[in-house]
C-alpha cells in the first residue's frame, strides 16, 4: 500500500518522465488511499445504460445485461452518457517557477495527466487547452483510450511560454464550448483577479460547472528569503533588489488578500476554488474532482 501511495507525492512523481505512467501511478496511489473505486455510483458498466422506461423501444433493451441483473436497461445515446470536460492548463512563463524540485507547470502537467486518466477510465470525454497569452494547443474532448495518448503526448512536450492573459482565453473558450459540462482551470492565476473572474463567470453564464485549481509555490506564499535578493518578474522581466525581511509581512498580507478574493468571488458564483501548493499530494485535487463529478452526474 505504502509503495503506491508514495506516487501521490509530487517530488517522487517528478522523477518519472513517462507521462502515461505518471498518470497511472497517481490514480492507483489515490485508489489505494481511498480503499474504493472512484467510479462508485457511475461504474463503467452502468454508465452506458439507464433503466428502461415508458416510451423506450424494446429493441434498445440490453438483454445481455438483463441476464446478469434481471432488470431491463437500455443503451444511452452518447450525449447523455458522458460528462464533457475541458482542462485549461496555464503554461505561461510564471508557471515555470519552483523553489524546490517541482515547478508549478510540472505539477499542473501531472495533475492534468491524472485527471485525464481518471476521466477516460470512467467513459467521460476530456479535452485539453494549453495557453499563455493565446491558445497554444486545443484538443477536442473524446472518450477513447487512444485519446489519452494524444493528451499525454501534448503534455510531455509542454514548455513554459509567454506572459498570460487569462480572461482572453476564458472568454474565447466560453464562446467555443456550447454544450454544458465541466471546465477545469489549472493556473497560478497571476493576472488581474477582476478580469479572471469575468472570464470564469462567462462559463457560469453558459451553465458550465467550473473548478479552479490555483497552483502556488510555498516560497511565493511564505517569502522566507534570508539574504538580500534580486527578484525578477518572470513575465515582464522587471527586477527589484531588496532585503526580503523588510517587505515580507506586507507581501504575505497581499498574497492572503489575493487568495481570499478568489475564494470569495468563486464562492459567490458557485465555482469550486481549490488552492494547492506544489509540495501537496495529488489526492486533494483528485478528491475535489470526484466530488464535483458525483454532483454533475
Amino acid at each position: 500500500m505504502g509503495s503506491s501511495k508514495k506516487y501521490l507525492n509530487p517530488a517522487v512523481l517528478s522523477s518519472i518522465d513517462n507521462m502515461a505512467l505518471r498518470a497511472k501511478l497517481v490514480v492507483e496511489g489515490y485508489l489505494v488511499g481511498k480503499h474504493k473505486s472512484p467510479y462508485h455510483g457511475f461504474s463503467v458498466e452502468f454508465a452506458e445504460h439507464r433503466t428502461y422506461g415508458q416510451g423506450d423501444e424494446i429493441k434498445h433493451i440490453d438483454w445481455k445485461l438483463y441476464g446478469k441483473t434481471d432488470r431491463h436497461y437500455v443503451k444511452r445515446f452518447e450525449e447523455e452518457t458522458n460528462l464533457r470536460s475541458y482542462i485549461l492548463l496555464d503554461i505561461s512563463k510564471s508557471m515555470s517557477f519552483k523553489s524546490k524540485n517541482i515547478s508549478k507547470l510540472k505539477y499542473g502537467e501531472s495533475l492534468t495527466a491524472a485527471l485525464t486518466h481518471l476521466m477516460i477510465n470512467q467513459k467521460d470525454a476530456v479535452g485539453l487547452i494549453l495557453f499563455d497569452n493565446a491558445i497554444r494547443e486545443y484538443i477536442t474532448p473524446k472518450t477513447s483510450k487512444s485519446h489519452k495518448n494524444v493528451i499525454f503526448n501534448s503534455l510531455s512536450k509542454c514548455k513554459a511560454g509567454k506572459n498570460t492573459n487569462i480572461q482572453l482565453i476564458l472568454d474565447s473558450m466560453a464562446e467555443r464550448i456550447k454544450k454544458s459540462g465541466l471546465v477545469i482551470l489549472i493556473s497560478d492565476l497571476l493576472d488581474d483577479p477582476k478580469n479572471v473572474m469575468k472570464g470564469l463567470n462567462h462559463f457560469r453564464h453558459n451553465k458550465q460547472e467550473v473548478i479552479v485549481f490555483h497552483l502556488l509555490d510555498k516560497q511565493e506564499f511564505n517569502f522566507t528569503f534570508n539574504e538580500r535578493t534580486k527578484f525578477s518578474d518572470m513575465e515582464t522581466g522587471e527586477t527589484i533588489t531588496t532585503d526580503p525581511w523588510h517587505i515580507q509581512s506586507s507581501y504575505q498580507d497581499k498574497i492572503k488578500l489575493f487568495i481570499n478574493k478568489f475564494k470569495r468571488e468563486c464562492g459567490n458564483q458557485k465555482i469550486d476554488y481549490v488552492p494547492i501548493y506544489t509540495d501537496q499530494n495529488f489526492d486533494l485535487a483528485l478528491s475535489e474532482y470526484i466530488r464535483k463529478r458525483h454532483k454533475s452526474n
